[in-house]
């Protein structure tokens, strides 16, 4: 018998992997077991191998991760992705409904209902069959280039599966749109794995999905369970997609999943039902929701209505109400921004809402809390909005403290930063630090972030940092992560050798010490040890900006005011912001405990050293695995005496049995 054709082979290898993942993405059933389909693969990726002309950019093998890109390419939509006005109640469907009658009177109008998932938006650009493009929804109307990551999503056909009844999708330019989701099953493993690790745990899977995918290394995507759920087609020719439920029948016809739940209703009665149910069920779903989409079935009838302002009128996105709990509000502290406004935050009894713990919501300005009347030790009921962000519904005043006091905001900022003024000006709701725009706080927070007892970034001195600044090149601190070559050199003060100089410099430092991009961050109170303190104590940023109060209070030299000035800075949301920006541009601090010849050893220096700063000192004190303080205390081994010595820390060592020891000394144990 002849040995298949190398050609053959692979062809017939290609029609059954992509038969597999077919039954097992779209249908939800398995033609063989994934051992099997992994040998049939490694055997495709062989022969190609062996065959390198005979690989095609649609082979199952293709979607492997590739090399780390640059940045992301911005991208114009075709059509825009628009966004859809939200419902809340059957009053409102109503007077949807009744919207739609008026304009399209005497034509019958069946509407189409779907669970809308919570994940992050993504359009899949297919030519004559075959996936070209993954762009991201963006603002809507640009997004961003995420091909090389979308393409390691088992899930998402490389190429449409050819289908009878459905080729003229095969054919010229077909855009599938929809939501790359990671399933509640696949983040609860994934958070077993990093809890046995002794790694922290994930938030939520929409923010882990969003943040893998606009991750600039496809190797980050390759290794997560990405799944994506379509839940529109779009054609150049309208005519190709008459109706949603076609579309939902054509995007499975061609490989691509699409949710089983999707219904077509011709009465507002049946499509309340629908609504309810899921109300009751949505917590059976593979896949997080907050409410549905509900459409007018007729594609040329939704054409016909048309858009008014940013949101289509023949389209709503039906809102379920969020889930809520009670909690205690154990105090309020204050967060100051980029911008110098002050931002007050509730910190609360830890609470599970929505499937996380909640531990403090942004209580957003002083009108906000006078409006909710809120005070410490109220007891309140927390809800997310959009089952992302929480929030203080109102307080249980019948649970109120009898000795409970209205907060008084002005005398909340003067404790809490003794030395800042703080203004309100005009109609401004927020108070903001006097005399300091954001420019100015910005300038000094990247000039602290540079500087050599932080991230050490040569050439991002002060007079460089104002010119990026003024020059609009530099508009928060992770910024700068973004700087190319060109766009340093339309700075008059940089030539093309000093732009690159900067550029590679500020790239080196992607992964700084943990402990140097804590105190880069320029937190409030949080210097040298006491960032060396987090570091060791929760050994990553994420852990860092999830502990809680009490677990903040619990590391050594750690105290009230402290805790709150660090649970502030993570609770405000443009700190938020900024450090998911970090994160999506790569920069990702690492933590490696030190250890040597003084681990387990303490030190305080006190007087002046003559070879070396007291800072070198600290400095090689820790990097042999020492810790240095600044305060003699029961726990020090050795105080260093140098010049023109204080008498209250000999006297104390004296009291504590700490051995005093010289310069010279100093200098036998570390080097």
């Amino acid at each position: 018998m002849t040995a298949p054709q190398p050609k053959e082979r692979i062809e017939k290898l290609r029609e059954l992997i992509n038969d597999y993942r077919y039954h097992y993405h779209v249908l939800d059933e398995s033609i063989m077991s994934e051992a099997a389909a992994d040998s049939l693969k490694h055997e495709l990726s062989q022969l190609e191998a062996q065959h390198p002309e005979l690989i095609t950019p649609d082979s199952p093998t293709q979607r492997v991760a590739g090399v780390a890109l640059d940045k992301f390419v911005k991208v114009e939509h075709q059509y825009p992705m628009i966004s859809l006005n939200d419902v809340f109640n059957r009053s409102e469907v109503e007077a949807w409904v009744a919207r739609i009658d008026k304009l399209l009177p005497g034509s019958s109008h069946e509407l189409f209902c779907d669970i809308k998932m919570d994940g992050l938006a993504c359009s899949l650009i297919y030519q004559n069959g075959v996936l070209v493009q993954a762009v991201t929804r963006g603002d809507g109307r640009i997004g961003e280039d995420v091909t090389a990551n979308v393409r390691t999503i088992a899930s998402v056909p490389v190429s449409l599966r050819v289908a009878k009844g459905y080729e003229q999708f095969l054919a010229g330019r077909t855009e599938v749109r929809g939501e790359i989701v990671i399933l509640k099953k696949d983040f609860e493993a994934l958070n077993v794995a990093q809890a046995n690790a002794n790694k922290p745990l994930y938030a939520n899977p929409r923010n882990l999905a969003a943040g893998t995918i606009r991750q600039l290394d496809p190797e980050q995507a390759a290794s997560r369970p990405l799944t994506y759920r379509s839940y529109d087609l779009l054609r150049d020719d309208p005519a190709d997609v008459p109706t949603n439920s076609y579309a939902y029948e054509a995007l499975r016809a061609l490989g691509i999943a699409a949710n089983s739940q999707a219904t077509v209703f011709k009465t507002l009665d049946d499509v309340m039902q629908f609504v309810e149910t899921w109300d009751m069920k949505r917590h059976e779903l593979p896949f997080n929701t907050d409410g549905l989409v509900i459409k007018v079935n007729s594609r040329q009838l939704f054409t016909r209505l048309g858009v008014v302002g940013k949101a289509p009128r023949g389209a709503v996105a039906y809102k379920y109400a969020a889930e809520e709990a009670t909690t205690i509000v154990k105090d309020i502290v204050i967060s100051i921004g980029r911008t110098g406004a002050a931002t007050p935050v509730a910190v609360f009894d830890p609470v599970v809402v929505a499937g996380s713990t909640v531990q403090h919501a942004s209580l957003h300005n002083a009108d906000e809390i006078a409006r909710l009347d809120i005070r410490i030790g109220d007891t309140v009921i927390i809800f997310k909005a959009g089952d992302i962000i929480p929030q203080v519904k109102n307080v249980v005043m019948e649970l109120r403290p009898k000795n409970s006091s209205a907060v008084n905001y002005k005398q909340l900022l003067s404790e809490q930063y003794p030395e800042l003024e703080f203004e309100r000006q005009g109609d401004d709701v927020v108070y903001r630090v006097k005399g300091a725009n954001g420019d100015l706080i910005l300038k000094r927070a990247i000039e602290y972030y540079a500087s050599k007892g932080a991230l050490d970034i040569d050439t991002l001195g002060e007079k460089n940092v104002i010119a990026l600044v003024d020059a609009g090149l530099v508009k928060d601190l992770a910024d700068i992560y973004m700087l190319t070559v060109d766009d340093v050199l339309t700075v008059d003060r940089f030539a093309k050798i000093s732009a690159k100089k900067l550029v590679d410099a500020i790239n080196e430092k992607k992964t700084p010490p943990l402990e140097k991009f804590i105190l880069g961050l320029g937190i409030r109170h949080v210097g040298t040890q006491t960032a060396i303190d987090l570091a060791e104590n929760f050994g990553s940023i994420q852990a860092l900006q999830n502990a809680s109060i009490e677990a903040l209070e619990g590391v050594d030299g750690i105290g009230k005011v402290v805790a709150e000035s660090i649970l502030g800075w993570f609770s405000d949301a443009d700190n938020e912001a900024l450090l998911k920006k970090f994160e999506t541009l790569g920069v990702l601090p690492k933590f490696t405990k030190k250890t040597g010849t003084l681990t387990g050893s303490a030190f305080v220096i006190t007087g002046t050293l003559e070879t070396m700063s007291r800072d070198e000192a600290a400095e090689l004190i820790r990097s042999k695995g020492g810790t240095f303080q600044t305060a003699v205390a029961k726990d020090t081994t050795y105080l260093v005496a140098g010049g023109k010595v204080g008498g209250s820390k000999l006297q104390k060592a004296t009291q504590y049995g700490t051995k005093i020891i010289n310069e010279d000394e100093l200098r036998e144990l570390i080097i």
